[in-house]
């Protein structure tokens, strides 16, 4: 069972939900992937109400909250934390590298610290200092994430950002025909990039989760009021993969690793 107690700069670290209707979006998952859902009620001074983590045998897994004011009429999304040891540091490069910081350091709690920001080329993504937290404990086996992958038209520019604003490094693997992964400050492969796979697929994060068997667990997406992006199809070498997009409209995707 891969657990993790630290994360390195520049690793994503945790996902979360931003979805209309947490507590369904809780139920589904929970459903899909065997999460424990465990409920933690936020103080008046942190906006009330109630945050959601998806835990397996009490480790956490990920997040799931409700929109931001404003956010009405929004499907829901899977957003991406990277780990930095000082974010007020790393905010403070990003306008000077061509990005936007949309919410300033600011502390979550005890919990950590952290920041809101936007790419060059309209990617968004957190930034995570960590403090009693450093997000997801257990990844890399079914029901946890396992690959962060950013969607960017401008791969070098977005590469060129991330490498000075938390450091982080990129290499073409030829096993994966071509395809460009990202690294974290100790140089370990935690990452990819792709070119959006068709019009109108706008810059993001994308976050795939493990599972034993794709065909079965899309199943039991369609069954469970989701949708199916794109149909599982196999990558030679990496295994078998397939988009999908839960009932409120949050897309992710999901992995199997090869037979061999």
């Amino acid at each position: 069972m891969p657990k993790f107690e630290k994360y390195q700069q520049g690793t994503p670290s945790y996902v979360e939900l931003s979805t209309p209707d947490p507590e369904a979006g809780a139920a589904f998952y929970a459903n899909l992937f065997g999460w424990d859902i465990d409920e933690m009620p936020l103080p008046e001074e942190a906006g009330g109400g109630v945050y959601r983590q998806g835990k397996i045998e009490g480790d956490t897994v990920s997040g799931i909250s409700g929109q931001m004011p404003g956010m009405e009429g929004h499907p829901a999304f899977w957003g991406v934390y990277l780990t930095v040891e000082d974010v007020d540091g790393a905010a403070g490069k990003v306008e000077a590298a061509g990005g936007k910081v949309e919410a300033p350091p600011f502390d979550v709690m005890d919990v950590g610290r952290m920041a809101a920001i936007q790419d060059p080329t309209g990617a968004r993504v957190n930034l995570w200092q960590p403090g009693t937290s450093i997000g997801t404990e257990r990844a890399n086996e079914p029901g946890t994430p396992i690959w962060n992958e950013l969607v960017s038209p401008d791969i070098p520019a977005a590469l060129a950002f991330y490498a000075e604003v938390v450091g982080l490094g990129s290499q073409v693997s030829e096993q994966m025909g071509d395809y460009t992964t990202i690294t974290n400050v100790a140089g370990d492969v935690v990452g990819g990039t792709m070119p959006p796979p068709m019009e109108g697929v706008p810059p993001h994060w994308n976050v795939y989760f493990n599972v034993e068997s794709v065909d079965d667990t899309a199943a039991k997406i369609e069954a469970g009021g989701g949708t199916t992006v794109a149909p599982a199809f196999d990558v030679p070498g990496v295994g078998r993969m397939g988009v999908y997009a839960d009932p409120q409209g949050g897309m992710f995707n999901l992995m199997q690793a090869p037979s061999a």
